[in-house]
């Protein structure tokens, strides 16, 4: 399990960076604004695209690399407590893109199905690993 988790992880890794790289780059430039639905730009130039004067994309950058480290240890109960609250606003910021900027950020699409899928992958982890350990007798 470690190493899909592994995986999972630097694939969201590699989506956050990318969305980092959108966030600095000039508005206009961005190689995944397909059509007037599929803008990256728009999405990490908004205002919703920075908490308290940080890119967002750091924050997912900063989550992953720790949640890497924690799946080297296999500390999978630690990272669960971290990825439910990460996926929760992972889907508050999809609803900022549906609902209100109107326009999907490809990385950030991806990112989102990383930390979904990594909570899944963990849940079914930890219950697993509880359900197989023996009762003191």
């Amino acid at each position: 399990m470690k190493y899909i988790l592994l995986l999972v992880t630097a694939l969201g890794l590699v989506a956050s960076v990318l969305a980092l790289g959108e966030h600095y780059r000039p508005y206009g430039d961005s190689p995944c604004n397909f059509n007037d639905r599929w803008d990256c730009g728009i999405v990490n130039h908004s205002p919703y695209a920075v908490v308290r004067g940080v890119p967002v994309a750091v924050i997912g950058i900063g989550g992953y690399v720790l949640l890497a480290l924690l799946t080297l240890r296999r500390a999978y109960r630690i990272m669960l407590a971290l990825a439910l609250p990460a996926l929760a606003f992972s889907l508050y910021l999809a609803h900022i893109e549906r609902d209100v900027l109107g326009v999907w950020c490809l990385y950030c699409v991806i990112s989102l199905g990383s930390i979904s899928l990594l909570t899944l992958l963990l849940l079914a982890t930890v219950v697993a690993t509880q359900l197989s350990r023996k009762p003191a007798a």
